[in-house]
């Protein structure tokens, strides 16, 4: 099975047909049979795998998204302060224990922080009626190292013996919290978005290209960015609630799309689903490995692979040169 690879590796290691034989196994409705690798398989690591390829799949088309909302390749959800915002809701109920909702209480915190940290940044980011896409960047990540400071803020205040420890990990992002009461919320939003924006792919090709392009399809580029920002949040507030901060996925994902198929929405959104799920099933594989038994935050990983493409991304856009230097 595709799963094998990725749910046999470990501290301990199982082998890919015994993952085959057990998964094979509890899908056709068979009982847990105690057993250690069993417990290995079916409880911790095969929901880690379904968890992680659906955050690594919906943050890619996040980024993909908000690259095409503000026409700008350096751009992801971290950058707009949505990641920041969705922290500041997680923290806020993990410092104050509330759990008026029980296990939708953190990603629906989560998910509001978001939608205010988009609010915010939309309402200062208007200049003159418009909202202008390097302006919007610019508010967002000012807006996001507030919104880090408000995190930090909480952090030190809380008098929570065990939130500290619990807030610096879903800060730094892992999916060792896997389980299967959180794979039905998330792929209801990711697969939802996912069908939601390939049946406006050809009006996200006319946003990237720009408002007269828009213009001559009829379209409305303001009303239009504001329904993909709403999904961008969306995305971004829900995988976050229940993965943490796991940064540099929405900014290199996209591209690499983009280096296989090319630029039409139309075909990159697909392709960015597929290589986001892959991307950060790999990545977490190798956070298993790394250093087994210890196990270092995924975001770790993936800054290590973002901050050199990042700048790669950006000198080969002329946005570093020597002349601007």
């Amino acid at each position: 099975m595709l799963s094998s690879p990725f749910t046999g590796v470990g501290p301990v290691s199982v082998p890919a047909g015994e993952v085959a034989r057990i998964l094979l196994h509890h899908l056709a409705g068979g009982e847990d049979t105690g057993a250690a690798a069993d417990l290995i398989v079916w409880r911790i690591r095969f929901p880690r795998v379904l968890l992680g390829a659906l955050v690594g799949a919906g943050l890619a088309l996040a980024g993909a998204v908000v690259q095409g909302i503000v026409r700008n390749p350096v751009a992801d959800p971290y950058l707009l302060g949505l990641s920041h915002g969705a922290s500041v809701g997680a923290v806020l109920v993990l410092t104050t224990g509330a759990s008026m909702l029980g296990a939708l209480t953190l990603p629906l915190a989560a998910f509001a922080g978001a939608t205010a940290a988009v609010a915010v940044v939309l309402a200062m980011a208007r200049h003159r009626g418009r909202l202008l896409p390097m302006r919007l960047i610019l508010v967002g990540v000012a807006f996001g190292h507030l919104f880090a400071g408000l995190t930090s803020f909480m952090l030190a205040r809380t008098d929570s013996s065990a939130a500290p420890q619990q807030i610096i990990f879903w800060m730094l992002g892992g999916l060792s919290g896997a389980r299967w009461a959180t794979l039905p919320v998330t792929a209801a939003v990711v697969v939802g978005g996912t069908a939601l924006l390939l049946v406006r792919a050809r009006r996200l090709n006319a946003l990237f290209l720009g408002e007269e392009a828009s213009a001559a399809l009829g379209l409305n580029a303001s009303r239009l960015r504001w329904y993909l920002l709403i999904l961008a949040t969306s995305l971004t507030g829900t995988v976050i609630a229940v993965s943490g901060g796991i940064g540099f996925v929405g900014l290199i994902v996209p591209h690499l799309a983009r280096m296989l198929v090319g630029a039409d929405y139309r075909r990159m959104l697909p392709v960015t689903v597929l290589l986001g799920a892959l991307f950060l099933l790999w990545a977490d594989v190798a956070a298993r490995i790394v250093v087994a038994p210890a196990e270092p935050p995924i975001s770790i990983l993936t800054a290590f692979l973002g901050v050199p493409f990042f700048m790669l991304v950006m000198r080969a856009h002329g946005l570093v040169t020597q002349e601007n230097a």
